[in-house]
């Protein structure tokens, strides 16, 4: 028994003894980890910003295109407003020369009808 009494008090002076070692070794470790995980935040926080820097020039370029495509659709419209507007104007111009043909043709039947039609919208209007 003598014996293992002894070798008890060894063990924990052995664990006591390592352990201010130990902690000594974590302490260093430790600042060293500390200090390589603080220089990885950093290259991480970088590496965000310019993610960041190049989502934000992305987007900046996809606006303007967007701009760029809405303009030209707007113009498109435009003009083919104008030529619809163009063509109507145009179809009343014939029809308005047929009119005129065809009341120095028949100037009788033309006065007929004006008065019948005059006469139908004053019904219709009371």
């Amino acid at each position: 028994m003598a014996a293992t009494s002894d070798m008890a008090p060894t063990r924990q002076r052995k664990a006591v003894s390592s352990g201010n070692g130990g902690r000594a070794a974590r302490n260093s470790r430790s600042h060293a980890d500390d200090e390589k995980l603080e220089e990885q935040i950093a290259r991480l926080q970088e590496d965000l910003k310019a993610i960041a820097a190049s989502i934000a020039g992305l987007a900046e370029e996809r606006v303007s295109d967007a701009r760029g495509l809405a303009k030209r659709e707007a113009r498109q419209f435009v003009r083919a407003g104008q030529h619809a507007v163009e063509e109507v104007t145009d179809e009343f111009g014939h029809m308005e020369k047929q009119i005129k043909d065809t009341i120095r043709e028949k100037p009788l039947t033309a006065v007929a009808g004006a008065i019948a039609l005059g006469f139908l919208l004053a019904v219709i209007s009371r």
